[in-house]
C-alpha cells in the first residue's frame, strides 16, 4: 500500500515562504505535523524510501544583478507571491523544500540577459554559474543546478556549457523558449545542441511568455503568464520537432517546464497538419517519426495541477518522461508529492519514478 509524506505545516511560515491552499481535490486531507517542526519526513512507497527531486525551482544571483543599473535589477524580480525568496537564504530555502516534501531542488535562473552585449553577458553568466556551483556545494545532497548560457552568442554558450558541466559540475543548462524571438531550430544554435548531446546533459526549457501577443494578453488574469508561458513552450517544442532538430540531435535531452505547455494536451493534431495542408510544410524536411512520437523522447515536469491532467500527460508521453516541477519559490505547486500520490491511474512504480527516479536518471543524481 502506498504511503504519503506527512507535511510540516508550520515550516513555511517560519521560513518566510508564501504558500497558498491545496487545489488537489482528490488528495487525502490529513496532514500531520512533524514533532517539533524540525525533522524532514521521508516519502515512502511500499516501505521504500523515495528521494524526491524537483527539477523546476528558481533563484536569482545578487552579484549578477549588481552588474546592472538599480532600476533594471529591480525590474527582474517577478511581481508575484514569493518574489523575495528568489534571493536564497539557504536555511529558508531548505525549510521551504521540507514543507513541500522535496529532498532535492535543481535550481535555474530564467533568462533575462538575451539582449545584453557580449562582454556584459559573459560577466553575468560567469558570476551566475560560479555562484550556483558554490551554493550547491554547500548542500550537495539537497541542491543541484542548471547553468545559465548566453545563447545570443552560440559560440560563447558552447564554452559556457562545457565549463559549467566539466568545471562546476552543473547538470546542464536552463534556456528560454526562444532567444529574443529566434527559435531554437535556427541552425546557428546547432553547435550548442551538439555540445549538450556530447556532454550528455539536459537542457531545461522555461518559457518567457509570448511577447508578440502582449496586446491580447492585457486585462485581467495575468494572461501573459497563464496563457503566454505554456504557449511559448509549445511553440519551442513544435519547432524542434517539425524543423528536424531532434532528428539531427537524437540524443539531445530536453525537459520542458509546465508539462510542456499545451503540446501534451492536443498532440495528435500535429500528426495531421502536413497531411491536410502539405503546402504549409517543407517537402525538404522529412521527419523520421510521427510528430507525436518525439514526445516520448522529451521530458516534462508534472506542473499541471490536477490528477486528471497528470493522467493525460502520462498517457501521452509515458511515465518515464515525467518529473516533479514546482516553480518554487513561486507558489504554483505547494504539494508536489500529494499531486503524484493522488493520481490514482499511476502504479506505485510510476509514482516512484516521477517523484525522483526519472530525474535521478536524467541528471545523473545518486539516490
Amino acid at each position: 500500500m502506498t504511503t504519503r509524506r506527512n507535511f510540516i505545516k508550520d515550516t513555511a511560515a517560519m521560513a518566510g515562504v508564501i504558500f497558498i491552499g491545496c487545489s488537489l481535490l482528490d488528495a487525502a486531507p490529513a496532514r500531520a505535523q512533524a514533532k517539533g517542526g524540525a525533522k524532514r519526513l521521508p516519502v515512502m512507497i511500499k516501505g521504500k524510501r523515495i528521494k524526491t527531486i524537483d527539477v523546476h525551482a528558481h533563484c536569482l544571483i545578487a552579484e549578477a544583478l549588481a552588474l546592472l543599473s538599480a532600476d533594471e535589477a529591480k525590474s527582474i524580480y517577478p511581481p508575484t507571491k514569493g518574489s523575495k525568496q528568489f534571493d536564497i537564504v539557504l536555511e529558508e530555502r531548505l525549510a521551504g523544500m521540507d514543507a513541500q516534501g522535496v529532498d532535492m531542488e535543481v535550481l535555474s535562473i530564467n533568462p533575462w540577459w538575451y539582449g545584453k552585449e557580449r562582454d556584459l553577458v559573459a560577466q553575468i553568466i560567469k558570476v551566475q554559474n560560479e555562484k550556483l556551483a558554490e551554493l550547491c556545494a554547500k548542500q550537495p545532497d539537497r541542491l543541484a543546478a542548471f547553468a545559465s548560457l548566453a545563447l545570443q552568442f552560440p559560440d560563447l554558450a558552447v564554452q559556457q556549457l562545457e565549463e559549467a558541466v566539466c568545471k562546476y559540475g552543473l547538470k546542464g543548462a536552463a534556456i528560454g523558449g526562444s532567444v529574443a524571438g529566434t527559435d531554437f531550430s535556427d541552425p546557428k544554435f546547432h553547435p550548442v545542441w551538439a555540445k549538450a548531446e556530447e556532454l550528455g546533459v539536459t537542457l531545461f526549457i522555461h518559457p518567457q511568455s509570448t511577447p508578440e501577443l502582449a496586446k491580447r494578453f492585457k486585462g485581467n488574469g495575468w494572461l501573459s503568464n497563464v496563457i503566454g508561458n505554456p504557449l511559448d513552450t509549445t511553440i519551442a517544442l513544435q519547432h524542434l520537432i517539425f524543423e528536424g532538430t531532434l532528428d539531427k540531435f537524437p540524443r539531445l535531452k530536453v525537459c520542458a517546464a509546465h508539462g510542456g505547455g499545451y503540446l501534451g494536451s492536443y498532440a495528435p493534431r500535429s500528426d495531421h497538419g502536413c497531411f491536410i495542408s502539405p503546402q504549409n510544410c517543407d517537402p525538404n524536411i522529412v521527419l523520421k517519426k510521427k510528430p507525436t512520437e518525439y514526445l516520448n523522447q522529451l521530458y516534462f515536469d508534472a506542473l499541471v495541477f490536477t490528477p486528471e491532467a497528470l493522467r493525460h500527460l502520462v498517457a501521452q508521453v509515458g511515465a518515464s518522461q515525467v518529473v516533479i516541477g514546482t516553480d518554487h519559490p513561486i507558489p504554483w505547486e505547494q504539494h508536489p508529492v500529494d499531486h503524484i500520490m493522488a493520481t490514482k491511474s499511476l502504479s506505485d512504480a510510476q509514482k516512484a519514478a516521477i517523484l525522483g527516479g526519472n530525474a535521478a536518471k536524467l541528471l545523473g543524481i545518486k539516490v
